[in-house]
């Protein structure tokens, strides 16, 4: 009898385990399917834009972007994960009245952070061009503060349905945004021939897609949830939580707007013209970088999925289903760093050709790639601390890294040029990635007596197959190139290696077809 019972009771629990696995691959398929879909789109988008307004409007664009990143952080930085901890907390504690009061509270203080910057530019902003590293970015700047309250809100939205765990709606909501600006940009650069003008249009697309986000998120989050509760309770909690992490991504669009105004002019202390320097920093952050985060959209759509489930774990105490979360997160992590490495540095150069017109940013993919590795790692990591309420900790990790990125764009560009900034982004990825993992060695001892072994040896296999694989894709590419004509060359290479990519992870036990579609079965039932 008792056997019975406790057989029971372990297949009760095996049943749970097995249905939560299901519940987070289903989500984190569709989201990471729609996030392939809009950064496809924004990758397109990209394409459209250097060809129609050239390298140097694509540089304007850039650093009037950078600039608004800044107060765009500023109105949201850490509000929308802050609020979706909160509302997951408030509603694993029965605690509804605390849950819409989050997502208020949320509203109210991206309010008071992004009015008072907007009635400060609309007063004094004709005053302003010298925070600018060419001052045609300041009218290009003014366009876009338009959207910066909507787009803040909408962030905040969005932070609700995460907390919900309505997670779909919101990936749907950023495709349809995409969607627009794609749209509406390509309507309004048709005919443009001026680098300003072009850069004026591409604003005036992006500053549209923030209205609509804004408008039908509304819409949804009054159809889906509807409830609206008094934000006084929430918002002490809400802004000591928010402090460290928009801290963290205040600093970050600092950082990049610094980057912005100092890489530029750095260049032309090495040389360059100013037009020169302003083009080269348009090809690199406009052109190589946005190719090169690719795996970002996969490891995001992963981080919205856990984040949630790791959040309520920790609060509940489970730490068996929080270390196989953690532990699933850091292997699918090194997982997609490892499958592009081999695409990028084979048919990188191709790539930026095709897509850019532009040698220079295909070499900068193709030399570029293994800072994929430490990129996804870091971006992993730092969502799982995040989740885990390590917020300061990552805020000191990523000023520690942004540290580095400022010395070697500082004193590298004399001796490699542009390729400063990727050994700073380089920098940056891995010191934080390495202190991350030490933290989370020091604060999750379990998780590595448990899947550590597990985790060093998925490392060891895919390093193993990183050398041939590579070399690999370096050979099929050039046979495809004598064979085909150039733009059917990277098609047909990216399929061949594809293939042999899933052959040889299969020998070394990376990826089981088996188990795929047992995932995929399970997602169907």
């Amino acid at each position: 009898m008792k056997q019975t019972v406790m057989r029971t009771v372990h297949n009760a629990r095996y049943t749970r385990d097995e249905q939560h696995r299901s519940r987070v691959f289903t989500a984190a398929t569709l989201i990471t399917g729609l996030s392939i879909a809009e950064r496809g789109l924004g990758f397109l988008y990209r394409i459209v834009l250097s060809r129609l307004i050239g390298a140097e409007g694509v540089g304007l664009y850039q650093v009037a972007l950078s600039f608004f990143a800044v107060f765009l952080t500023l109105g949201t930085g850490g509000i929308p994960l802050t609020v979706s901890r909160l509302v997951t907390k408030s509603k694993a504690v029965g605690d509804g009245k605390g849950a819409s009061g989050a997502f208020c509270a949320g509203a109210v203080l991206s309010l008071a952070l992004t009015l008072p910057v907007c009635l400060i530019f609309a007063l004094f902003g004709n005053r302003l061009g010298f925070l600018f590293a060419d001052e045609r970015c300041l009218p290009v700047f003014g366009i876009l503060l338009i959207g910066l309250v909507f787009s803040s809100l909408y962030a905040v939205v969005r932070g609700g349905f995460w907390g919900e765990k309505k997670l779909l709606l919101p990936s749907v909501l950023e495709l349809a945004e995409e969607s627009v600006m794609v749209f509406t940009g390509v309507l309004l650069l048709r005919n443009v021939v001026d680098p300003l003008a072009g850069a004026k249009g591409a604003a005036t697309a992006a500053v549209i897609s923030y209205l609509f986000s804004f408008f039908v998120s509304m819409l949804c989050y009054f159809l889906t949830i509807g409830k609206l509760s008094s934000p006084k309770k929430q918002l002490k909690p809400l802004f000591n939580a928010t402090l460290p992490l928009t801290s963290v991504r205040l600093g970050g669009t600092l950082v990049n707007s610094a980057i912005a105004v100092l890489f530029p002019a750095m260049l032309v202390r090495a040389g360059a013209t100013d037009a020169e320097a302003l083009t080269l920093f348009g090809v690199a952050s406009g052109m190589a970088t946005p190719v090169l985060m690719i795996p970002a959209t996969i490891i995001g759509s992963l981080s919205l999925v856990l984040v949630p489930e790791l959040t309520e774990d920790f609060y509940k105490k489970n730490y068996e289903r929080l270390y196989q979360n953690i532990e699933r997160g850091l292997r699918v992590a090194l997982l997609v760093a490892f499958f592009l490495l081999p695409f990028f540095f084979a048919l990188g150069e191709d790539l930026g050709k095709l897509a850019f017109s532009n040698a220079l940013a295909g070499e900068m993919i193709a030399k570029s790639c293994p800072l994929l590795l430490p990129m996804s790692l870091s971006m992993i990591t730092t969502g799982i601390l995040n989740s885990l309420g390590f917020e300061k900790t990552t805020f000191v990790y990523y000023f520690i890294g942004a540290a580095a990125t400022f010395l070697c764009i500082f004193f590298l560009p004399a001796a490699c040029g542009v390729y400063a900034y990727v050994f700073g982004l380089g920098a940056s990825f891995f010191i934080t990635a390495l202190l991350n993992i030490c933290t989370l060695l020091r604060h999750c001892r379990g998780l590595f007596v448990k899947y550590g072994k597990s985790l060093l040896s998925v490392l060891g296999r895919a390093t193993v197959a990183l050398l041939p694989l590579s070399l690999l894709a370096k050979l099929i590419a050039v046979l495809c190139k004598l064979v085909f004509g150039e733009l059917l060359a990277v098609f047909v290479a990216g399929i061949v290696l594809l293939l042999f990519t899933l052959l040889i992870w299969k020998l070394l036990r990376l990826f089981s077809l088996s188990a795929l579609l047992r995932a995929l079965r399970r997602k169907k039932t």
